[in-house]
């Protein structure tokens, strides 16, 4: 079984994890590779020797993250469109994505080898800007939400919306969010928008702080081709792709679509998305209950 592994590194607690895992991949003789730049951050005084890879092929078998929810949407640009099945080890505060603990890898590595999981297929977005943008590349795909909001300014801008090509509304406001399933639980919820389970067909229309008491999130099927024109008083924005960031100049116009693959997430049997939302969010934790 081929395996890569892919960290920020931003903590010791990453480190300890990762030595943790390698242990318990050394165990059972698995070849692994480890993400070059990664790599080279905790070489310096390590003894350690391992293979690295800067891309990834359809030889590898599955892709491991250690760190937070953020360093799995990070690790989802490795993967594109190669049908890796993707893990996360949680080192960060929430852990919506990146779910095993690391006192729970011994055992999450024994039930991936026993085949003792499920694949939950998270749907994507891709991006498409008119005139075409540079920053943007190859990157043009977001496995939480794509946002556009205002830059260098705090005056609110305007964001024409266009769904299938007809007009929805323009919204006043610092933004607008599109977010699929997956990123319910994240930007789009911090901004009012509603949980959905991560096998729904749909997407989310979240404002960001809009000047209209009328704007409310909107849930859309996620074959919907959502068109947006923006406008302020300066004369650029910025367009963020889960954490990645691109300025558009004003008369850019953005056209946001469902990406035409998936990313294949390992959860294990014991789990649930249901049970996360207790855990994480604390749901049912009511004194009364």
């Amino acid at each position: 079984m081929k395996i890569a592994i892919y960290s920020q590194f931003q903590k010791n607690k990453s480190l300890d994890s990762f030595i943790k895992l390698l242990e318990v991949l050394n165990e059972k003789s698995f070849e692994v590779l480890v993400e070059a730049e990664f790599y080279s951050n905790i070489n310096r005084n390590s003894f350690l020797e391992l293979d690295t890879f800067t891309v990834l092929d359809n030889s590898f078998d599955l892709l491991i993250s250690i760190g937070g929810d953020g360093t799995i949407l990070r690790a989802v640009t490795f993967l594109k469109d190669l049908d890796i099945p993707l893990i996360g080890v949680n080192t960060g505060r929430l852990g919506f994505l990146a779910t095993i603990q690391t006192d729970e890898i011994q055992d999450a590595i024994e039930a991936i080898l026993n085949k003792d999981y499920k694949i939950s297929e998270r749907s994507l977005l891709e991006i498409h800007t008119s005139p075409k943008t540079e920053e943007i590349g190859e990157l043009n795909f977001a496995l939480n939400e794509i946002a556009v909001s205002r830059k260098n300014t705090t005056s609110m801008i305007t964001v024409e919306t266009f769904l299938n090509g007809e007009y929805l509304t323009s919204y006043w406001s610092d933004g607008l969010i599109v977010s699929t399933p997956t990123g319910s639980t994240g930007y789009s919820l911090s901004c009012g928008g509603p949980v959905i389970t991560p096998n729904t067909s749909s997407l989310i229309l979240t404002p960001i702080a809009p000047h209209n008491l009328s704007a409310r999130p909107l849930v859309i099927q996620d074959d919907t081709e959502i068109k947006l024109k923006v406008s302020g008083r300066e004369k650029s924005y910025l367009v963020s792709l889960d954490s990645r960031l691109a300025t558009l100049k004003e008369n850019t116009t953005v056209t946001i679509k469902k990406a035409p693959f998936t990313i294949k997430m390992i959860e294990l049997n014991h789990e649930s998305f249901l049970n996360t939302l207790r855990k994480k969010l604390l749901w049912g934790e009511d004194k009364r209950n």
